[in-house]
């Protein structure tokens, strides 16, 4: 599949909000879905680069939103149907200097898939915390 990288247009809001909104609540599972909203997105992104990840018939497949003073990649979301396919990947290596920069994440512990994404993109656990939506760990990606 053939992915392009874009910023977020005007008319992007909704698609990833819902994007945003879906991905946590299938994959948070231990986490109240009452708690998820469709307004998150724009608060939790409020002062971040978002990169949009568009499949190649133009639909919003996913984004990732980075803060960039800490280099520090807040979100990576891909739309279930979309997830497995590269996607995520394309997001990660349009990354300004990737791969020779250093980036960090938390990843909840819980969310195996995602961890064992990071871990095979060259992620290394760095820490760990707890957030309200449960235990997490830090992972840097060091420069090649």
């Amino acid at each position: 599949m053939t992915w392009t990288i874009r910023p977020p247009r005007a008319g992007d809001q909704e698609i990833l909000a819902e994007i945003y909104l879906s991905v946590r609540r299938e994959t948070f599972v231990w986490v109240d879905p009452g708690k998820f909203h469709r307004e998150d997105f724009a608060a939790h992104t409020n002062g971040e680069t978002v990169f949009v990840c568009e499949h190649e018939n133009g639909g919003v497949a996913g984004f990732l939103s980075l803060w960039p003073a800490d280099d520090f990649i807040h979100m990576l979301y891909i739309r279930r149907d979309f997830q497995g396919l590269g996607a995520g990947t394309a997001l990660l290596q349009a990354l300004p200097e990737w791969p020779q920069h250093r980036y960090r994440l938390k990843c909840l512990v819980k969310n195996r898939r995602a961890k064992a994404f990071y871990l095979a993109h060259g992620f290394r656990v760095t820490g760990n915390g707890t957030s309200p939506e449960g235990d997490y760990e830090e992972l840097s990606f060091l420069p090649v």
